[in-house]
């Protein structure tokens, strides 16, 4: 689905889809005004979240603004970007009694900054037309003089604005740009893929391509795979096509705007579909509820859970916005290390008889094993751990 602002929408409301060529009808105008953009509750009814026995959840920071994805600081300090304040903040815990002591401005005046990651000690932010580096200072925990542009020409906003990076094993940046589009041609390669980059910006070339809105990128610790989350198209029913958790194949096509995704197979797009696009699709890892709109993913690293959690996966379902029931708005568990992976429910209970008072974005495992869960509807970020019963 098009996960809208503040997730991958133009930043000034659901009217603005007439401003950025997107056509709404009334009734779609109003559904979206009361699912994806009504004001969520004010303060964390973490009593309706329900967790596997032996889980906790608490409020590890509030008062954030739209707190999106997060990265650790090589000495292990939470930093979340907030884009629409522009800046990234840190979230220190020294005392370690399970709560923020404080909220650090890192650095401020960016241009929708969205993805993070650290390379060598220095601080890479995705920006929505670009991405940059900065020195970091792990002690202050502010970024030291301004930005060099590594990525310097991103093509910028677009129905999906966000910009999401990471670095994989061969020490190569990949970024994940969606499209600027429900369903289109696009002119600019980099749209709907992932795009390899050296280090230092140079030699850019497609890794994973039609791939309409991947917004989380994650490697499996210790390969060499890539893993991403997609968001399908809309407009076309409440059902399909399947959102997806795929491992990326270097050079593999995963079928958008062509065809989509269902569980029997490849489906023709009635818009731009026809011919034998469908037959050269990858088939996504896991198919998925359709506008659940997966987002953030973590690999859990950690030790804390119980021993079968290492290895799993982790994905935030930021939840519907034009489902005439709503949908997502919570936490799975994908069982990676199966023969088929399997997903399953971990963490529900921010949507509650079909109203949401939260909705979760990204994920985080912390150095004591803890998993981090950022909320840019409630601005705030939760800690999951797990306590021996």
């Amino acid at each position: 689905m098009a996960e809208h602002y503040p997730s991958n929408g133009p930043p000034d409301g659901p009217r603005s889809w007439l401003r950025h060529g997107r056509r709404l009808s009334a009734s779609a105008l109003a559904l979206a005004g009361c699912v994806a953009f009504s004001q969520a509750a004010s303060s964390a009814d973490l009593s309706a979240i329900r967790l596997p026995p032996g889980f906790a959840i608490d409020v590890f920071a509030k008062d954030l603004g739209n707190a999106r994805f997060m990265t650790l600081d090589p000495r292990g300090t939470l930093l979340v970007s907030v884009p629409r304040a522009g800046r990234v903040i840190a979230l220190p815990d020294d005392n370690r009694d399970g709560q923020a002591d404080a909220t650090v401005p890192v650095v401020e005046g960016l241009d929708l900054p969205h993805g993070l990651a650290f390379l060598d000690g220095h601080l890479y932010v995705a920006e929505t037309g670009r991405v940059v580096r900065f020195d970091y200072d792990p002690v202050t925990r502010r970024v030291r003089g301004g930005p060099t542009v590594v990525v310097p020409d991103l093509p910028a906003r677009g129905q999906h604005w966000t910009r999401t990076i990471t670095f994989g094993p061969d020490r190569r940046l990949y970024v994940s740009v969606g499209s600027s589009c429900n369903s289109c041609e696009e002119r600019d390669p980099r749209r709907a893929a992932i795009t390899r980059y050296d280090a230092d910006g140079r030699t850019g070339a497609p890794f994973g391509t039609g791939l309409r809105n991947a917004v989380g990128i994650a490697f499996r610790p210790g390969t060499s795979e890539l893993w991403a989350t997609v968001n399908g198209r809309d407009w076309l029913g409440d059902d399909r096509p399947s959102e997806y958790i795929t491992r990326i194949e270097e050079g593999g096509f995963y079928g958008w705007p062509y065809c989509h995704w269902t569980v029997p197979g490849p489906v023709p797009d009635p818009d731009l579909g026809g011919g034998d696009r469908c037959k050269a699709a990858r088939r996504p890892s896991v198919l998925y509820q359709a506008h659940t709109a997966p987002l953030g993913l973590a690999f859990y690293t950690g030790s804390q859970f119980p021993p079968e959690y290492r290895g799993d996966l982790f994905v935030a379902l930021h939840g519907s916005w034009n489902r005439s029931v709503p949908v997502g708005y919570k936490i799975i568990r994908v069982r990676v290390g199966e023969t088929t992976p399997v997903a399953e429910d971990f963490a529900t209970g921010w949507l509650v008889r079909g109203q949401f008072w939260g909705r979760p974005v990204d994920l985080a495992v912390a150095p004591d094993g803890a998993l981090f869960v950022s909320d840019d509807s409630l601005g705030a970020v939760y800690r999951i751990t797990y306590r021996s019963r």
